[in-house]
């Protein structure tokens, strides 16, 4: 021990070794690595089968290109372009009632018995675990093929994903105007209504345009299983080989998607600076 200016200088004490630690870690890395090396073998991951393809890539985008832009092809990919954004607009937004709903019910602070909450998280979870294209082929079978079943089959996949958004965002709500009204009388609903859906209203909107943007892109993928809009043209095209339509179709998708994502990103931005104002 020495001393400075009379002031006592003590030595350092070494770091302390975690060697359980540094175990869990090395076991965490070796787990995380055999999972990889199982699921490479499993999924039969190739690299030269990827090489030895360019070939095939070739041909199929020479069939492909150029696109055909005749207003005989491009008319019906406009058309079906529209009904595929009717789909997931009908799609986001007759699912928000219901949703609404199970967030209430799904939400601790809103929630009016456990078991309630227990089977909201249920429902919840039973739809947002079931995909929506599987969502589709159900809705085919009962009511035929075209924009109908895929409407449904987004309404219910996306009551399961809002819902949960929506109760997470009741939960992380300020508890304070909450709180108020219960100590001035207000019941679960009138607290609901005046102090815990204002408060927050503006994530409700961003999280509900952010599905409106995901159900766009969705909607592609149920036209392929015949719930109507561009998918299934693009899939058409492919059964028919021909190649140069399907490029044109996907271009159209490409203008649509950029669309609708730029508009649903400009409406959280305003939305998102009047909450801050």
């Amino acid at each position: 021990m020495t001393t400075v200016d009379g002031v006592r200088r003590l030595p350092v004490p070494p770091k302390p070794r975690r060697p359980k630690a540094m175990l869990i870690g090395w076991a965490i890395a070796a787990v995380v690595v055999a999972a990889h090396t199982v699921a490479w073998e499993t999924t039969g991951i190739s690299l030269g089968a990827l090489v030895d393809g360019w070939r095939g890539m070739a041909d199929f985008l020479g069939e492909a290109i150029p696109p055909d832009l005749s207003w005989k092809v491009l008319g019906p990919s406009l058309d079906a372009a529209l009904v595929t954004l009717w789909i997931g607009l009908l799609g986001t937004t007759l699912s928000v009632p219901i949703s609404l709903l199970l967030a209430l019910l799904a939400a601790r602070g809103t929630a009016p018995a456990e078991w309630v909450y227990q089977a909201a998280r249920a429902v919840l979870s039973f739809l947002r675990a079931v995909p929506d294209v599987v969502f589709a082929l159900i809705f085919v079978t009962a009511v035929g093929l075209g924009p109908f079943p895929g409407v449904l089959a987004l309404v219910c996949h996306n009551v399961g994903v809002m819902g949960k958004l929506w109760a997470e965002a009741l939960e992380d709500a300020d508890p304070g105007p909450p709180q108020a009204l219960r100590s001035a009388g207000a019941n679960r609903v009138q607290v609901a209504a005046h102090a815990l859906l204002p408060s927050v209203l503006p994530q409700l909107a961003g999280l509900l345009m952010y599905r409106f943007d995901v159900n766009v892109r969705s909607s592609l993928v149920l036209g392929l299983v015949g719930a109507g809009g561009i998918g299934f043209l693009i899939n058409q095209s492919i059964k028919l080989f021909k190649f140069d339509e399907m490029l044109t179709h996907i271009l159209v998708v490409v203008v649509l998607v950029v669309a609708v994502d730029r508009l649903s990103a400009v409406v959280r931005r305003r939305l998102s600076e009047g909450d801050h104002a």
